[in-house]
């Protein structure tokens, strides 16, 4: 018999993403109140480093998206399946 994982429960989902909301706001405002010694003056910027890293992960999932599809072999590109004995 399967057990539930905590995941499964809408609620738990809901508590994650308030949670991740939350550490991102608090992280926000400590950049309103930590200096940051920037070496760019881009680096200064509110929020800069969020943005950043937003950027960036949205990047590399349009880059292996690309990179999926440039590597994209038919099905039968090894031979014939074992199935088709």
């Amino acid at each position: 018999m399967k057990t539930e994982h905590w995941l499964d429960h809408p609620r738990n989902i809901k508590r994650l993403w308030r949670g991740f909301l939350a550490v991102l706001a608090l992280t926000l405002i400590a950049g309103f109140v930590v200096d940051l010694h920037p070496h760019f003056a881009v680096e200064g910027w509110p929020g800069f480093y969020a943005g950043y890293g937003f950027l960036t992960c949205l990047l590399m999932i349009l880059g292996a998206k690309a990179l999926g599809w440039l590597l994209k072999r038919p099905d039968r590109y090894y031979g014939r399946d074992e199935r088709d004995d």
